[in-house]
């Protein structure tokens, strides 16, 4: 019989939100708000009857709802446009976070509330409601918009500081304070699950679905998405993470595809059915008796929440650079709390550290604020009209003047100059030991698992602790290379950065041999360290270990160049899949250059067989020095090398593209073509 229950509060569920929706859209309201009525009317605290049989189905559902929202945010808000709001996103966030959880623990306390309940009620008051403001701007058409966007990365950053937020909480709730220690692995670990999902994902899920496309088959899309998009959200879950973050991640990765413009369209309707089933799940939550109960606190949390938000989420996205009309708009669109409320909420009540109260007042003020939302951000414009005619002429001037300053600023960073390179160097050295943390975590993560799995392995847990530390190594080497090769080609270009020849005449060549090579030593130092922190939890016991290290070193050695490939393919098809047009007759055998090389000039040079360069290491062939042009890709009988380093050697008939100046290209042809 369960089956029967199950259907029946699925019909009663649906039957009731179509109708409501209906009758809103003919009185022209948002549906949003319509669903949440629905599951007021049908919930357990509306009387005189009990259309709802069991609950638990319909939560379920409604986590469906939360995967289906946060998965199309993500498809709509890929990764580039992220970076191009990232300054926005972040002091938005921050600026939020901070003034909200400061507002609400002085509205606890001053209400004579708890300590506890006072820090939880701040940190429920900072995070804004992704799935309502995502389900608002839709109904209204402005997604698209300059300002939805920002609002979608501050969302973004949001939900990912809520999970270190959600840590937190957990620690100084069981010991009251917060031990830094924790933090950083939280922050690490977070930072190595997203670093990781992202870099193999942009690697292999477009290229899957553009396999798939192939078929022509409208089913086989649906099923791939969908199972890719469950598959990453239970990821996330079993890594300790929210299955919005994995949902979100998920949807990002996959709106890097050439057939993303189909994807959103075969996606749609699975979306809006589910959504419908999370607010209607909303709207169930609702009590009126406790509302009207604590009618006191509900109604000044509330004017805190649009206030707070308005403001704080205002400034801080005037304050990246941002005008005050789209200022305004940002803040009036993130005045509210919802899901990740819920969840701190929730934790607090399991904790048994917060009062019950708490929890059913979080969710009047999150119906109530939902309930403003889309008012809000249609009065936005009124509201900037509206100051706009109250301030003073000479602030505004002032007001403009600031943004025009911070636009130049930002314009100004546009310009290509060795700090670039170092810049996009530095970052890209950064994401490799990111990876190897990962590959280490990820052991660590094994370790008691293959104990239970395997309890007759070789050695017990030491022999465990060897296996899972020779093949973190191994998996760590093509990004240990990279590290080191990077890390050489850095120091080479700090050195002729720092070192002139106009202030050192005849030693330049020396002092930079003599800065190249501290720094390069340096950074190995720093890697060893590194690498040997991370290894602490699996490392095997002395004599093991003794025995292990030349096996690591033979395989490093004998598959050097293997390695080396493998990352460069890694990273070439990581370039070209953000780089790739999502049109319907992109070339994809056309390999697309990095932004950074696409606006520089650029020449390809073949090298003859005669050339004196051939059999040279770039290092020895000192073209950088000799000509002021440098070599940054290298094409080799069908494989690509980004970036090559000083030890890589010269081939004949190399296809090498270089970088600079006219003159400067001119003197390198010279020297690679002729003499």
């Amino acid at each position: 019989m369960h089956h029967v229950v199950f259907l029946q509060d699925l019909a009663v569920v649906m039957i009731i939100a179509a109708v409501v929706s209906l009758l809103f859209r003919c009185i022209k309201q948002p549906v949003v708000l319509g669903y949440i009525l629905a599951g007021v009317i049908i919930g357990p605290h509306t009387p005189p009857f009990l259309l709802i049989n069991d609950l638990h189905n319909i939560e379920t559902l409604s986590e469906l709802g939360v995967i289906f929202l946060m998965f199309a945010l993500g498809l709509e808000f890929s990764l580039k446009k992220l970076t191009k709001v990232g300054v926005t996103a972040l002091l938005g966030a921050l600026f939020e976070i901070f003034l909200m959880t400061w507002a609400g623990y002085q509205i606890g306390r001053a209400f004579g509330w708890a300590t506890m309940d006072s820090v939880f009620l701040g940190a429920i008051l900072s995070i804004s409601s992704t799935t309502i403001i995502i389900k608002a701007l839709e109904e209204m058409g402005k997604t698209k918009e300059r300002f939805a966007q920002m609002i979608f990365g501050i969302l973004i950053v949001e939900d990912i500081l809520a999970i270190l937020m959600i840590a937190m909480l957990s620690g100084f709730a069981t010991t009251g304070s917060l031990a830094m220690g924790d933090v950083a692995t939280t922050v690490g670990k977070l930072a190595a699950f997203l670093g990781v999902l992202l870099v193999a994902g942009l690697i292999v899920v477009p290229r899957l679905l553009n396999w798939v496309a192939k078929f022509k088959s409208n089913e086989a899309t649906v099923v791939t998405v969908i199972g890719l998009c469950f598959g990453v959200s239970l990821l996330a879950v079993k890594m300790g993470y929210s299955v919005a973050l994995g949902a979100f991640l998920i949807g990002a990765i996959i709106a890097e595809a050439r057939h993303i413009a189909h994807i959103e369209t075969l996606m749609h309707p699975v979306r809006d059915l589910f959504s419908a089933v999370f607010f209607v799940s909303i709207g169930l939550l609702i009590d009126p008796h406790v509302i009207m109960e604590h009618i006191g606190p509900v109604v000044i949390i509330t004017l805190v929440v649009i206030a707070g938000k308005v403001i704080s989420c205002g400034f801080g996205t005037y304050v990246a650079g941002n005008d005050m009309r789209t200022s305004m708009r940002v803040g009036m669109g993130l005045a509210q709390i919802g899901e990740f409320s819920f969840i701190i909420a929730a934790l607090g009540l399991s904790l048994k550290v917060t009062s019950e109260f708490l929890y059913p007042i979080v969710v009047a003020v999150s119906a109530l604020t939902t309930l403003s939302t889309p008012y809000l951000i249609k009065g936005s414009d009124a509201a900037v009209r509206g100051m706009e005619k109250i301030m003073p002429g000479g602030l505004m001037r002032m007001l403009d003047a600031y943004t025009i300053w911070v636009g130049n600023l930002a314009g100004s960073g546009n310009k290509k100059t060795p700090g670039k390179f170092l810049r996009k160097w530095g970052w890209q050295i950064a994401l490799n030991l990111l990876l190897i943390a990962a590959v280490f975590i990820g052991a660590v993560f094994l370790k008691d698992r293959v104990q239970r799995w395997w309890p007759e392995a070789p050695g017990g847990m030491d022999g465990i602790k060897g296996m899972l530390w020779l093949s973190a190594m191994i998996l760590s080497l093509p990004m240990t290379i990279a590290v080191v090769r990077k890390w050489q080609a850095f120091g080479m270009m700090v050195s002729e950065m720092s070192v002139t020849r106009a202030a050192a005449g005849e030693r330049t060549q020396g002092l930079r041999g003599i800065v190249s090579s501290v720094i390069f030593l340096a950074g190995c130092a720093g890697l060893f360290l590194f690498m040997l922190v991370l290894s602490t939890a699996v490392l095997p016991s002395r004599n093991l270990l003794i025995a292990l290290v030349p096996v690591l070193v033979a395989i490093a050695f004998l598959l050097r160049r293997t390695f080396i490939q493998l990352h460069t393919k890694a990273q070439f098809a990581l370039h070209e899949t953000l780089n790739e047009t999502p049109l319907p007759h992109h070339d994809a055998s056309a390999p697309a250059l990095p932004s950074l090389l696409r606006d520089a000039s650029l020449v390809t040079v073949t090298v003859p067989t005669g050339s004196p360069a051939v059999g040279k290491l770039l290092a020895d062939l000192k073209l950088r020095t000799f000509t002021g042009a440098s070599i940054v890709g290298i094409e080799r009988q069908g494989e690509s090398i980004i970036n090559p380093g000083i030890s890589e050697e010269i081939h004949a008939a190399d296809s090498v593209l270089l970088l600079g100046s006219e003159t400067q290209i001119e003197k390198a042809r010279t020297l690679l073509v002729h003499a």
